[in-house]
């Protein structure tokens, strides 16, 4: 089973790489697979890359589903 779960971009790193925000943690991710992503942009994060960009009421409908579950 594989997990992806929405991230927000916080800084744009160059180089294809970012640093997202995923519920206070933040991480540097790539941006490789996905084109167009700024800051403020969330995108589905899975194993480091941006896999789509989501947008944010899509992004928060999923992190409060997550919120429920206990998984963030």
């Amino acid at each position: 089973m594989c997990l992806a779960i929405p991230a927000r971009v916080v800084e744009l790193l160059g180089d294809e790489r970012a640093l997202a925000d995923m519920g206070g943690v933040q991480k540097q991710i790539s941006l490789a697979l996905v084109d167009g992503v700024g800051v403020g942009d969330y995108v589905i994060l899975h194993v480091g890359y941006a896999i789509a960009k989501l947008d944010r009421e899509e992004a928060a409908r999923t992190l409060v589903l997550f919120a429920e579950m206990g998984a963030i």
